[in-house]
C-alpha cells in the first residue's frame, strides 16, 4: 500500500493537509553483488560440506589467505595483458602509496603464500584447498558476479601427470556428487616456448582474416592473441574452426605428459571431451588444461563452464620462487548453486528435538537454564524467549516439527518441575526439573 502525499493536522480546531516527510532512500546492493539469504544457505551448506568431506578425504588441508594482495602479484602472476588484470581488478592506491588489489582469483595467492611462507621446504607435494571469495569488475549475467565464491584444490610440488588427472577427476567427482552430471573439456598447450610458437601462426592466420573479426578481437590479435579461441563473437566462432590447433605446435614431452593424463582419466572413468581451441587464456598456465560443463540444464547455464584448471609449472619463479612445477583447479558456486536449484533437488531440513516454552518471567528464566542444559547434553533444541504467549510458541513448536516441548510456567517454578509434551500425541507428563535432560534423552532413545 502506497503512503499518502499529504496527512492531516489540526490546527485552531481546523483540519489542515501537511506534506508526508520522506525518510532516507534505502541503500540497494552493489551492482554485481549478490546477498546469500537464509532460505538459500542449505544448498550452499551441501556444496561447503562437499567441498570439505572431498578435500580431505584427498589429503588436501585448507588455506585462506587475504582478500587484498598486491596488484603485482596478478600483474605478474596472471598476466599483464589478460582481461583480468587489464579490465576486471578492483584496484586502488592507498594513502601509504601501497597499490592494491581485491584478489580476482586464488591460484597466484597460493603460489604467493607457499614462497613467502617457506612451503618449498615442507615435504611435496604441498595440497591445499579454499572456498573464498573473489573480486572481478566484470559485466554482471546470469551466474556471473563482480564478487563470486570459488571452491579449489592446488598441489604444488610435483610435475607427475597423474596429478593433473586427479584434480581434474576431483572437480568432476565434486558435482556427481552434488547430482550434476559433466564433462571435462581438456587440451594442452604445451611449454611456453611452444605457445609462444603457437601464437605467432594464430596471428598469421586471424591477420588474413583481420576484417572479418569484431573491434574487441582486433584488439585481442594485437595484446593476447590466444583469447580470440574464447571470443563470443560468432563470426570468430566460425573462423576459429579453421583456425591452427596448438597440439601441432607442442613439443614431444608435453605430448607424451597429455597422453598419460588421458589414460589416467581413463582408468579413472571420467567423461572427456578432447578441446583442440581450449587455452584458458591466462599467463601462467601451461601443458594440461580443462574445463567442466554440465551435461544437461537449461540453454543458458549449460553454456558456461562450472570451472576450470591446469597446470602452471612456471608460477612460483615468475612470482620470485623456485621453480615448482603446480596444478589446480577452481569451481564457481554461484553457477554450481544454479544448477543445484535448477534440479530442485530435496533439501533436508534441519531438525529440530525439543522446543522450550515459557510463561513469565520466571518461567523464562528457568526455560533459558533448562535449553542450556538440553544444549550441552547435545539434544537439538530450540526456542522463542522473545514470546509471551503460550499458545504462539506452541504454535511455532509445530511448524519446527519438534517431537517434544517443554513448558515452563510460575506454577513449575514453584514447584521445580516442568510439562513435557509429546507434540504428536498431545498427552503431557510433569517431569522434576532436574531430571528433564534424561527424560528426553530417554524418550529420544539415546539412553536406555
Amino acid at each position: 500500500m502506497s503512503l499518502p502525499k499529504k496527512i492531516s493536522k489540526e490546527k485552531d480546531g481546523k483540519k489542515i493537509d501537511a506534506p508526508v516527510k520522506k525518510g532516507p532512500a534505502p541503500i540497494g546492493l552493489v551492482r554485481g553483488m549478490k546477498d546469500i539469504l537464509p532460505s538459500e544457505q542449505p544448498l550452499w551448506d551441501l556444496m561447503r560440506d562437499k567441498a570439505r568431506e572431498l578435500s580431505s578425504a584427498y589429503g588436501f588441508e585448507r588455506i585462506d589467505t587475504p582478500v587484498l594482495e598486491e596488484t603485482a602479484l596478478f600483474v605478474r602472476g596472471v598476466g599483464k595483458l589478460t582481461d583480468i588484470v587489464e579490465k576486471e581488478l578492483y584496484s586502488f592506491e592507498t594513502e601509504g602509496g601501497e597499490r592494491l588489489s581485491l584478489r580476482p582469483e586464488m591460484t597466484a595467492p597460493v603460489v604467493r603464500a607457499y614462497i613467502h611462507h617457506g612451503m618449498l621446504n615442507l615435504p611435496q607435494p604441498v595440497k591445499v584447498w579454499y572456498i573464498a571469495p573473489m573480486f572481478r569488475h566484470d559485466r554482471p549475467q546470469h551466474g556471473r558476479y563482480r564478487q563470486f565464491w570459488g571452491f579449489g584444490c592446488e598441489v604444488l610440488g610435483e610435475e607427475n601427470p597423474v596429478v593433473d588427472a586427479q584434480l581434474a577427476f576431483l572437480g568432476w567427482l565434486f558435482m556427481k556428487e552434488l547430482g550434476i552430471e559433466t564433462t571435462v573439456r581438456i587440451n594442452s598447450i604445451g611449454t611456453p616456448e611452444s605457445r609462444a610458437n603457437y601464437k605467432n601462426a594464430l596471428v598469421t592466420y586471424f591477420r588474413s582474416k583481420r576484417s572479418k573479426l569484431s573491434d574487441e578481437d582486433k584488439k585481442r590479435l594485437l595484446k593476447n592473441p590466444l583469447r580470440i579461441l574464447d571470443s563470443k563473437d560468432p563470426a570468430a566462432q566460425e573462423m576459429k574452426t579453421e583456425a591452427p590447433q596448438i597440439v601441432d605446435w607442442i613439443n614431444e614431452d608435453s605430448k607424451a605428459h597429455f597422453m598419460r593424463v588421458l589414460e589416467f582419466l581413463d582408468e579413472l572413468g571420467v567423461p572427456y571431451q578432447m578441446d583442440p581451441y581450449l587455452v584458458r587464456g591466462l599467463d601462467y598456465y601451461s601443458r594440461t588444461v580443462f574445463e567442466f560443463y554440465a551435461n544437461s540444464s537449461t540453454k543458458e547455464l549449460a553454456q558456461s563452464a562450472l570451472g576450470g584448471g591446469g597446470r602452471y609449472d612456471g608460477l612460483a619463479e615468475t612470482l620470485g620462487g623456485r621453480p615448482t612445477p603446480a596444478a589446480g583447479f577452481s569451481l564457481g558456486l554461484d553457477r554450481i548453486f544454479l544448477h543445484l536449484k535448477d534440479m530442485d533437488l530435496p533439501v533436508p531440513e534441519q531438525t529440530v528435538d525439543v522446543f522450550v516454552a515459557q510463561l513469565g518471567d520466571q518461567g523464562r528464566k528457568k526455560a533459558i537454564a533448562i535449553f542450556e542444559e538440553l544444549r550441552k547434553s547435545g539434544i537439538k533444541a530450540t526456542e522463542a524467549f522473545s514470546k509471551d504467549a503460550i499458545k504462539v510458541q506452541i504454535e511455532m513448536a509445530n511448524r519446527r516439527k519438534v517431537k517434544f516441548a517443554v513448558i515452563v510456567g510460575q506454577k513449575e517454578v514453584l514447584d521445580g518441575t516442568a510439562v513435557l509434551r509429546d507434540m504428536d500425541s498431545g498427552t503431557q507428563e510433569i517431569v522434576d526439573a532436574r531430571k528433564i535432560v534424561h527424560e528426553i534423552q530417554k524418550k529420544l532413545g539415546k539412553i536406555v
